[in-house]
């Protein structure tokens, strides 16, 4: 059985650093974006189990990304 994968998506590199961090000790893999069009990518590329997502992103905030993911997957977030 694969690792739970998780995307991480914080335009402040302390924020994914800590979360990866964490999450990563807890056995998950992660993945890490800093801003919405990279964390679409990931999320379609990846197809992560769940995700942690920022709302005030570059790119595209948040909820973008979130009415992006919807059109796509039921995923957690």
């Amino acid at each position: 059985m694969r690792p739970q994968r998780i995307l991480i998506v914080d335009d402040e590199v302390k924020i994914r650093s800590l979360v990866g961090a964490y999450l990563r000790s807890e056995g998950f893999d992660t993945d890490e974006a800093a801003d919405g069009p990279t964390a679409l990518d990931l999320f379609r590329r990846k197809s992560p189990d769940l995700i942690v997502l920022d709302v005030m992103l570059p790119g595209k905030d948040g909820i973008e990304v979130l009415r992006e993911v919807r059109k796509e997957s039921d995923v957690y977030v």
